[in-house]
């Protein structure tokens, strides 16, 4: 708009005045400007009810595709730390698992329903355990875990820091309250053959963990938390800390214990005999074996599958909606002003 007659605004003013000197400088110019080339969909009804239609039809079929995949997978799931307590303890199972001079010996029977195809992965879960803790979860040194003796600062390792002035190597609460429940495994008279190699992350063993350091001054002190360590293997080669030290978000997560590298059958009885060592009694924690095949997908969960069809199957019930108001209540023009609600007032 001009301010004065013919003469020109002053926006044309200020634009004449930029020199041009080049492509760039004129791309530059248009962008500063905000005058280049936009797509502005104008999103009519047929656009927005073809869009629904079209996640519905996308997001149904992968989402029961998907729930297939975790419904084929074989998973089994037994809880012992209660049935692993003798008769005469169960009132007191604290006094149990902290006495050492009993037996912590176990045995559980697992029924295979369905043909599970090797490796069939071993978890250990634990539920109302909260690894997330903030205390527990900066119990630890990662500097130490990959150098060793050789780094001194280990003020985050409290209260598991040192012990008779001589500091632990893996300091800190985490490796400190290391899972130590072991298992073994029979069908029939034959025992099977279970792998305890590559359960832990390959970035892990090689980044994270020293190939020259070695478990030192560790549960020497008077309060036990977990397993313990073989001081003449590497940290790198622990697998079952390092698998534990990769703490959990939510209080209830499993970790890979091993592989049995042998196909089972439908029918098939497996005899596990475990030790019952490790103390959940004393915050009302639990503990469960869990032996699962596994598909293109990973392990069993259905929430990936249902999270889609869930999506697919609102997004065509919006579209339906959608077009129903549509048919009943047509816009002759799409961005006609006299629909706005200020001209259908004045209009009535």
């Amino acid at each position: 708009m001009d301010v004065d007659g013919g003469s020109p605004s002053l926006n044309e003013e200020v634009a004449r005045s930029i020199p041009i000197q080049s492509g760039q400088s004129k791309a530059l110019y248009h962008f500063t400007q905000q005058s280049l080339p936009a797509c502005k969909p104008v999103l009519t009804p047929a656009w927005v009810i073809t869009t629904f239609l079209f996640m519905g039809a996308i997001f149904i079929p992968i989402g029961l595709i998907t729930l297939r995949a975790s419904r084929s997978v074989v998973e089994i799931v037994e809880r012992y730390d209660i049935e692993c307590v003798p008769e005469v303890f169960r009132g007191n199972k604290v006094s149990y698992i902290k006495d050492s001079s009993i037996s912590k010996n176990c045995t559980q029977y697992l029924k295979i329903d369905k043909y599970m195809k090797a490796p069939v992965y071993i978890y250990y879960q634990l539920d109302n355990y909260y690894q997330n803790h903030r205390r527990y979860v900066k119990s630890r040194s990662d500097k130490q875990l990959f150098q060793g003796l050789k780094y001194n600062d280990t003020s985050s390792c409290q209260p598991e820091k040192s012990h008779n002035g001589l500091p632990i190597v893996p300091c800190g609460l985490i490796a400190w309250s290391l899972f130590n429940d072991t298992y073994t495994f029979t069908r029939g008279t034959r025992k099977l053959m279970v792998s305890r190699k590559n359960i832990a992350w390959k970035s892990d063993r090689d980044h994270k963990f020293g190939k020259q350091v070695y478990p030192f001054n560790f549960q020497n002190g008077t309060l036990i938390g977990g397993g313990n360590l073989d001081p003449r293997i590497p940290l790198s080669d622990q697998e079952d800390l390092i698998v534990w030290m990769r703490t959990a978000a939510l209080p209830s997560f499993r970790k890979l214990y091993g592989r049995i590298e042998e196909d089972l059958d439908a029918g098939d009885v497996v005899v596990v005999h475990l030790m019952n060592n490790y103390n959940t009694y004393s915050f009302s924690g639990k503990k469960k074996l869990v032996l699962s095949t596994s598909g293109w997908l990973g392990g069993k969960n259905d929430f990936l599958g249902a999270a889609y069809v869930f999506v697919g199957s609102s997004s065509i019930i919006i579209s339906i909606v959608f077009m129903l108001l549509h048919v009943k209540y047509p816009r002759p023009y799409v961005g006609d002003t006299a629909c706005l609600s200020w001209n259908l007032k004045n209009i009535s």
